[in-house]
């Protein structure tokens, strides 16, 4: 729940710092005091949009912050992103700069505005002012039972299978309109992948290649050059002696030396390794001479797979290198409009996701139907205490073609009176038995959540008399389950709360401030005569104010 909330240059507030208790809480004050700007603060912290204008004048930066205990869905979300704290609780802490500029923070961490919306959702559900104008549309309707009944999942699902099963069927239709220009790209592929599959280049076989044609082309220098080496070594014909022989006879004079006068011993050493290093390169140039030989047919073919290779990947547009991906690309997209032009497949596949939409479909409109009896059950009940005695509220699932959102679509209906048709919201209701049976759908969709803080922001507007009583204890029974925060300016509904709090505003240095203050029973008589009696108080309204109170 809420604990504590503080508000520093907001608007028109300089600081505001408010503890919140358990159970039911009013804000009240005067028209234009500021009462929704604690809710505007609070949705600001919470994630929702902000500029420039809400910095109060003269300041740097508006900077709310919102201090939270928490449950154990709300935790688990503070742990999978990091943000959870060793103390427990969360603090959501939002700052917006007169240039628009904006931060906010988890738990003192950097977050995004949208972190602070997904864990706000878990923490908060506000109800604002003109919830029932939205209840006029289908699409608010639709996404009032989900919500109620908890068929989100559901409603993804459907939404999932459908574009699945649409995706499709565009492709299916884009085909049969352009099967000519198809058939064409098609044409096109094969030729280009019967090309490259007759060529059959290999992975690396363009660098192995280029290096066995340079051999080949030049085997009678490399055969010269080699023979050459290894007469220098070891094989002279000449009257010269071979590097090899000459160096075997000087090591052993040497070691014959060496026996007389060891100081020779290191030389000889040095000589040894190089005698060893030149038999070792004659093994090798004799190994070399053996597998080297001139083979024009050998070159000849090879030139003729290099001027293939090239040739092709000039006509590819790619280099010759790039032939083999090339080969698995247009092989890839040749397959996929082969599948994609198989008309019959397509037609077969579509028919198989429309058959999975519907089972999805069908399975969430039993769900729908189940929830619409038990939201039209609760909502009539309510509507008796509401005065509106013999009045009847019904969901009506109307068919309609397949759609995003299942094959229904979501109207409520509303009879006013006993022996009257229902007939759609828009079209019966006036707007106090609007805002009547909105309260109403307000407190029950409540109680179907998780969510431990519910917020009414002037939601009990267009209802007085005995009705606004009524209000009254409907919310203090809510919040004997929930932390409960209305906004109201009804003292039938302010008496009912555990916990009042007053909006004031005034002058200072020339500038509206507002001020909200928590009210003791003494100051809490007095503000509830206030709204009892306007401007002025008497004892009568006073007396009539602590009836209410005690009542």
């Amino acid at each position: 729940m809420l604990r504590t909330l503080t508000i520093r240059d907001f608007v028109i507030v300089d600081l505001i710092e408010l503890d919140f208790s358990a159970g039911f809480s009013v804000l009240t004050g005067e028209t234009g005091a500021g009462k929704s700007i604690l809710i505007d603060a609070l949705a600001l912290a919470l994630g929702g949009r902000g500029d420039a204008s809400v910095v109060r004048d003269g300041a740097a930066k508006a900077d709310i912050s919102a201090d939270y205990s928490t449950y154990a869905e709300a935790d688990l979300w503070l742990a999978a992103h990091d943000f959870a704290s060793p103390d427990g609780g969360v603090l959501l802490r939002r700052v917006i700069d007169n240039a628009g500029r904006s931060k906010a923070y988890i738990n003192g961490i950097a977050a995004t505005a949208t972190q602070l919306r997904d864990l706000g959702e878990l923490l908060v559900d506000i109800h604002g002012q003109h919830a029932h104008q939205s209840l006029l549309k289908t699409e608010a309707q639709r996404q009032l039972l989900d919500t109620q009944a908890s068929l989100q999942e559901q409603v993804r699902a459907v939404g999932a299978a459908y574009k699945t099963w649409r995706a499709v069927g565009k492709q299916r239709e884009e085909f049969e309109v352009n099967a000519k220009n198809v058939l064409l790209e098609r044409e096109r592929l094969e030729w280009q992948v019967g090309e490259l599959d007759k060529l059959a280049a290999k992975e690396g076989e363009w660098a192995e290649i280029t290096t066995e044609h340079s051999r080949l082309s030049h085997a009678a220098s490399l055969i010269d050059g080699a023979q050459e080496a290894l007469t220098a070594i070891s094989e002279s014909e000449s009257d010269a002696v071979p590097m090899l022989s000459q160096l075997t006879a000087l090591n052993l004079r040497l070691g014959k030396l060496a026996d007389i006068d060891e100081g020779l011993k290191p030389v000889l050493d040095l000589l040894e390794p190089a005698r060893i290093q030149l038999q070792e390169a004659v093994y090798a140039l004799n190994d070399y001479l053996g597998r080297l030989e001139l083979d024009p047919r050998r070159l000849q073919q090879v030139e003729q797979r290099l001027s293939d290779l090239h040739s092709t990947a000039r006509k590819f547009h790619v280099t010759p290198e790039e032939l083999p991906q090339e080969f698995a690309s247009l092989s890839a997209q040749l397959r996929q409009l082969a599948d994609a032009s198989d008309l019959d497949a397509l037609r077969a596949q579509e028919e198989k996701l429309k058959d999975a939409y519907l089972v999805l479909a069908k399975k969430l409109s039993a769900a729908r139907t189940k929830a619409a009896r038990v939201l039209g059950d609760a909502v009539t009940s309510a509507m008796q205490e509401l005065s509106m005695a013999g009045g009847r509220f019904e969901v009506a699932l109307v068919p309609c073609a397949p759609a995003v959102f299942g094959i229904e679509q979501i109207e409520f209906l509303v009879a006013g009176h006993a022996g009257s048709l229902p007939r759609p919201l828009a079209k019966v209701a006036s707007g106090g038995e609007l805002a009547r049976i909105a309260l109403a759908i307000s407190v029950i969709a409540s109680t179907a959540t998780s969510t431990p803080t519910l917020i009414f922001d002037e939601v009990d507007s267009g209802i007085g008399g005995g009705v606004a009583e009524v209000v009254g204890r409907l919310l203090k029974k809510l919040g004997q389950e929930r932390q409960v925060l209305c906004v109201t300016h009804l003292p039938q509904v302010a008496s009912q709360a555990n916990q009042h709090l007053q909006v004031s505003k005034f002058n200072a240095a020339g500038k509206t401030v507002s001020r909200i203050a928590s009210l003791d029973n003494k100051s809490r008589v007095e503000e509830i005569a206030r709204m009892l009696g306007g401007i002025e108080i008497t004892a009568t309204t006073r007396k009539h104010a602590r009836e209410l109170l005690a009542s």
